[in-house]
């Protein structure tokens, strides 16, 4: 009897490993929006940002209470002055920005590394400047960005103190005035606060050596600028007090306010710059320091390789 034979398994025929599939992909024929809206997009997404808009919860927290803790003592002085039926605003609209120089530096230490040392940390920034978008537009995007944020931040209890004011049924044309002037001022604030913490954040992505680098940059001029201004002041060396105002951002505002916006000096007597042209000074220093700021921020992303 013979054996049986068993049949042998024929292995699957295998795919073809040359063979090309069709995965559907198609040429871009839509409309090209080019730099301005990847410019006007990066700016948006910046400013909601710079307001927890668009991320976690929890990115929201600081930002929106320090506009709240912002905006509270302007509803304050509302309330007393409607109830005592004050005929004065009990706070100028040139000084409060800087009674709350304070929450204003916090806002801007805590908003501006968000802004620009993330996209550091991560090497996220060549991917910006690969097409459309240049350095210039990235730049010019993030600054305008922070800028209107500090405006809104700023120029939020001033709104609140005017539509106060009119409802108090103070003088009109005087509170339309100290508003105008109060927006001029924080204006003027919003730019220099911005390149200024914009640039301090650059150097570094780590975000919090840039909190701690634009609180220290904020607060350690201003402490001895003030420190010095009331020694000379106690000494009767008045000019002094109003020259030395030229070494810190916040004392810069003051003194621009003083000279050009009928502002009273919170300087130590009230003496603000000595003259009209020292006011001019302070004026050139501000815009000095706004275009430096955004010069080292454009030398700053040219050294970003792609």
């Amino acid at each position: 009897m013979e054996p049986e034979t068993t049949a042998l398994a024929v292995p699957a025929q295998t795919a073809d490993p040359t063979r090309i599939h069709n995965i559907g992909y198609r040429s871009y024929d839509g409309p090209r929006l080019g730099r301005s809206y990847a410019r006007r997009s990066l700016f948006a997404q910046s400013l909601r940002g710079a307001y927890g808009l668009g991320r976690s919860a929890k990115s929201k927290v600081l930002p929106m209470l320090l506009f709240a803790v912002m905006c509270l003592p302007a509803l304050i002085v509302v309330a007393v002055t409607i109830f005592t039926k004050a005929k004065e605003p009990l706070v100028d609209y040139t000084r409060y920005a800087l009674y709350l120089q304070a929450v204003i530096g916090l806002y801007l230490a805590s908003q501006a590394p968000q802004s620009v040392s993330r996209d550091l940390r991560f090497k996220s920034v060549p991917l910006y400047f690969s097409r459309p978008i240049e350095r210039v537009d990235y730049v010019v995007a993030k600054f305008a960005a922070m800028a209107s944020a500090l405006f809104i931040l700023t120029a939020a209890p001033l709104l609140v103190l005017y539509v106060g004011a009119l409802l108090a049924e103070l003088d009109v044309a005087d509170q339309t005035k100290g508003f105008g002037q109060g927006l001029v001022s924080v204006a003027l604030l919003s730019l220099l606060f911005a390149g200024i913490g914009l640039v301090v954040a650059a150097l570094t992505p780590r975000r919090g050596f840039g909190v701690a680098a634009v609180i220290a940059v904020l607060t350690i001029p201003y402490a001895a600028v003030t420190t010095v201004q009331a020694i000379a002041y106690g000494q009767g060396s008045f000019d002094a007090v109003g020259w030395l105002g030229l070494f810190s951002p916040i004392t810069l505002i003051d003194g621009v306010q003083t000279t050009f916006l009928g502002a009273a000096s919170a300087f130590p007597g009230g003496y603000g710059p000595p003259s009209v042209l020292a006011g001019v000074v302070y004026t050139a220093v501000v815009l000095g320091l706004i275009a430096g700021s955004y010069a080292l921020l454009m030398r700053r992303y040219r050294k970003v390789g792609l």
